[in-house]
């Protein structure tokens, strides 16, 4: 599905696709509506300013019921953030960053609606000015390498996608499912490098803490997310008794929540499609070293125009989750790869330096 949504008095028109798409393997999470674990649903979006005929600027947007949002709340605000961004000179990084501030501004959640808007914004300015996002936004090309998830399944099954994935720096086990321990005891037979556990809320504050000894021996690097996002006094507990750090992620939205979390936890998990874009997260995660925390950049099951976007950001996360397009039986964009680290390639192409395939 397309449709246009332009904006009177404005040179920026939008045109949106839904995609609905298949997952390589079942991705299950403790709270999984996403396609029942076989399937995504995501938005791309298409901008373009009649000042800069001939020029398309690609955004993403992952709509997350957790968070209030789907296709049509999506649809439904773009006419007014694109009133909000105005006519922004895209050659100007000042003026660039200007409109992505005002589009902030105009409405207080709708994260993946203004994240699909801002991507779309940087990279057609990228486009228009010759400079790869992550110059626009006055950040290094180096980042970390990425590790690879694993959803929830049977032991064995998780066990043996681990193995299929060994060549990962590290990997994300989903946890919150009923063999917790057992899975992670599976996959520590077939893999010896870091593990990072993340139970998407599925925790209670005695089952975490029952489980600390174990994850220690197993060698789990972190914990991420175990508790209901409100469950401050919760988090605030378990980091205060566990030898691991503890990382937010449904408790950390956007850079507002970032002070309500200091002392409750070590890290936060800063993710574009949840804090409204590029300019958004640098500056979020920014705001997160300041205040003393260690920095996560995560994603949803993107294609590789929302991964491209997140890795123009990376160089100011201390660790990066961003395989969301790899999770897909086929990504409909190409143009992103993957060095021989993990570490995702960001080049000098102009833009994001993604295209659709075909």
């Amino acid at each position: 599905m397309a449709v246009e949504a332009a904006r009177a008095g404005t040179s920026l028109s939008l045109r949106h696709e839904v995609l609905r798409l298949a997952l390589r393997d079942p991705f299950l999470i403790s709270r999984s509506d996403h396609g029942g674990g076989h399937a995504a649903t995501t938005v791309v979006v298409e901008l373009r300013d009649e000042r800069h005929p001939g020029l398309v600027g690609l955004g993403e947007g992952y709509p997350d019921n957790f968070y209030g949002e789907t296709p049509e709340t999506m649809a439904a605000v773009w006419p007014l953030l694109l009133n909000a961004l105005g006519d922004p000179s895209l050659g100007d990084r000042e003026d660039l960053a200007d409109a992505s501030r005002r589009m902030q501004q105009a409405i207080r959640w709708n994260g993946a609606a203004k994240c699909a808007l801002d991507i779309a914004l940087f990279d057609l300015a990228g486009k228009v000015s010759g400079d790869p996002v992550h110059e626009l936004l006055g950040l290094s090309a180096e980042i970390p390498p990425t590790d690879f998830s694993l959803g929830i399944d049977e032991p064995e099954v998780v066990a043996q996608r681990a193995e299929r994935a060994g060549a990962f720096p590290a990997l994300k086990i989903k946890v919150g499912g009923p063999s917790d321990l057992a899975t992670l005891r599976a996959v520590r037979r077939v893999y010896d490098k870091p593990l990072r556990v993340d139970a998407n809320t599925g925790w209670t504050l005695d089952s975490a803490r029952a489980a600390i000894p174990a994850l220690v021996d197993l060698g789990v690097e972190l914990i991420e997310q175990p508790f209901p996002a409100n469950r401050h006094d919760w988090l605030r507990a378990l980091q205060e008794t566990s030898p691991l750090p503890v990382v937010a992620d449904e408790s950390c939205v956007t850079i507002d929540d970032l002070e309500t979390l200091v002392g409750v936890v070590d890290g936060v998990n800063v993710k574009l499609a949840k804090c409204g874009g590029v300019q958004p997260a640098a500056r979020m995660l920014r705001r997160a070293r300041e205040l003393g925390f260690r920095t996560f950049l995560g994603c949803m099951e993107e294609t590789s125009v929302g991964i491209a976007a997140s890795a123009a950001v990376a160089s100011l996360a201390d660790w990066v989750d961003l395989d969301g397009n790899l999770l897909l039986a086929d990504d409909p964009f190409g143009g992103l790869t993957l060095d021989g680290d993990h570490r995702w390639r960001l080049t000098d192409a102009p833009g994001l330096g993604v295209a659709r395939r075909g």
